[in-house]
């Protein structure tokens, strides 16, 4: 039956990757699985490897660009049922390990929208099962698989470092301490996890350590208490985990978290640790700024393994017949609506001609961007002009993936996002005009006071969404300048600093994941 169910579910995934257009984050990553940077200054480059695997196989589609994250949440389920399977040997456990996942639109669904955290994901979960592994055999050279992962799965997403809490009390916490402590295995995965990690620490020494500066502003900013965004991160991780799956979650991590630390038992202290710290770490965080919507992403996986075995350990431990059954019947309640509300979203998306949530629609919000496009297009074909110039990165990134290579598009500020870049076109670029396509009123913004290139309006065009307008945007001739593709980092046009600092913000829009 999960097997079934598995199968359904993965095809809608394949149904949602091929029909949905991207969204702007992820054609911007699209666009970094076409240079030959070492890292980028977001994130590390896990997230451009895996996009170049799909699109190697069913080139620069939609399906071709996400079909890394539908492989992904398969191999994540077939990690998350091994160590329910090593560590309970019950099937209706694994059958809900699997099947909570698909129950979580953040897996179920999403899986199939590319980000950063889905590279993570199945990376760190093998990391807990190389660990499952070691508790159970006692043999030392899994830490070195460990390792391995830890770096693959930190050469995805800086925010993986929060595993490191859950590594250090299943070391140190069980009576095992001392043998670990004298063994060489936990310091060579250390060092095999760093040089895994090289192409990273590599970029940054070469770029001034910009994606740590840049993250540094992340971790550190503080706007000030704000009851709104911790009620976004609450809100958010209902409706993304599930509105009856995360009590369920949380209550059998609570539960193991008690088992492990009472009983000093390794994996029990890894797993609950592993969710517990990153869920109340971003709880703090989110008094003070915005939580981005993927950020918890890569934790609750190990949630839904916790929460498997869990139920197989209350009969194990004597729990009441009563205390049983319950848990079990929420177990089932939320892996049956959860997987039903996924179901729904999905042909809210696929199918429904509906727009229930205005301009806050995560989906409709960022959709429209091909009617911006052709009137691009057209643009270019009534003044002659040769490239597209942007002004912020979702607008760059739509154009790059819309055009495909045809028109060389740049971003002419924020250059420190596209350091190590390859060059755009600049042969079809200086000298010839070209047009400037940005959202109402980023056109009127006093960065133009640092562009002394001379501005034709074009007109506007309007994005829109089943039949609401998300935005507008002006287009312009541009002449008598060309970009400067790595303008010094004093320069306005540089500012990856202000970057950071803009998108936490509480009042700011949707920042990178």
């Amino acid at each position: 039956m999960a097997v079934l169910v598995i199968a359904a579910m993965t095809v809608l995934r394949i149904v949602y990757a091929s029909v949905i257009e991207l969204r702007t984050d992820e054609a911007y990553y699209w666009t970094w699985s076409k240079e030959g940077a070492l890292s980028f200054l977001d994130h590390p480059p896990g997230i451009a490897w895996l996009i170049r695997f799909g699109t190697a196989i069913f080139g620069d589609t939609t399906l071709g660009v996400r079909f890394g994250g539908i492989v992904a949440m398969l191999v994540t389920q077939l990690l998350l049922a091994d160590i329910v399977r090593r560590l309970t040997h019950d099937a209706r456990a694994i059958m809900f390990a699997v099947l909570m996942p698909e129950a979580a639109l953040y897996y179920g669904l999403l899986m199939a929208k590319v980000a950063p955290d889905v590279a993570t994901i199945s990376f760190a979960v093998a990391m807990m099962w190389s660990l499952v592994r070691l508790a159970q055999s006692g043999d030392g050279r899994w830490w070195l698989a460990a390792g391995l992962f830890a770096g693959l799965s930190m050469l995805s997403k800086f925010t993986a470092i929060m595993f490191a809490p859950a590594v250090a009390a299943f070391l140190l916490v069980p009576n095992w301490r001392w043998r670990w402590l004298r063994s060489p295995y936990p310091y060579l995965a250390v060092l095999i996890a760093i040089a895994v990690f090289s192409p990273v620490l590599i970029w940054n020494a070469q770029h001034d350590w910009a994606s740590f500066r840049f993250q540094g502003v992340r971790a550190t900013a503080n706007y000030g208490i704000s009851l709104r965004t911790i009620g976004d991160y609450i809100g958010l991780q209902f409706g993304l985990v599930g509105f009856v799956m995360l009590p369920v979650v949380l209550s059998g991590l609570v539960m193991t978290a008690w088992r492990g630390y009472r009983k000093r038992e390794p994996v029990a202290i890894l797993l609950s640790t592993a969710v517990l710290v990153p869920f109340f770490y971003f709880l703090v965080k989110s008094m003070t700024l915005r939580v981005g919507d993927t950020w918890p992403m890569f934790m609750w996986p190990v949630g839904f393994a916790a929460a498997a075995i869990n139920f197989t350990m209350l009969s194990r431990e004597g729990w009441s017949a009563r205390m049983i059954k319950s848990s079990l019947f929420w177990a089932r309640t939320a892996v049956v609506s959860g997987i039903a509300f996924v179901v729904i979203v999905f042909f809210y998306y696929v199918a429904a001609p509906w727009n229930f949530l205005g301009k806050i629609d995560p989906i409709g919000a960022e959709a429209g961007y091909e009617q911006v496009a052709a009137r691009a297009q057209a643009a270019l074909d009534e003044t002659g002009a040769t490239w597209i110039a942007a002004t912020d990165y979702r607008t760059y990134a739509m154009m790059r993936w819309l055009f495909r290579g045809r028109v060389p598009v740049i971003e002419i500020n924020e250059r420190g996002r596209f350091q190590d870049f390859r060059d755009p076109g600049m042969d079809r670029i200086k000298g010839h005009a070209g047009i400037y396509v940005g959202r109402e009123p980023d056109n009127r913004s006093t960065l133009w006071d640092n562009i002394p290139a001379k501005r034709e309006p074009l007109g506007q065009v309007e994005r829109r969404w089943r039949g609401l307008v998300i935005d507008t945007y002006a287009l312009d001739k541009l002449t008598g300048w060309t970009p400067e593709l790595s303008p010094p980092k004093e320069s306005p046009l540089f500012q990856w600093r202000v970057l950071a600092l803009f998108s936490l913000s509480p009042l700011a829009g949707r920042g990178l994941g």
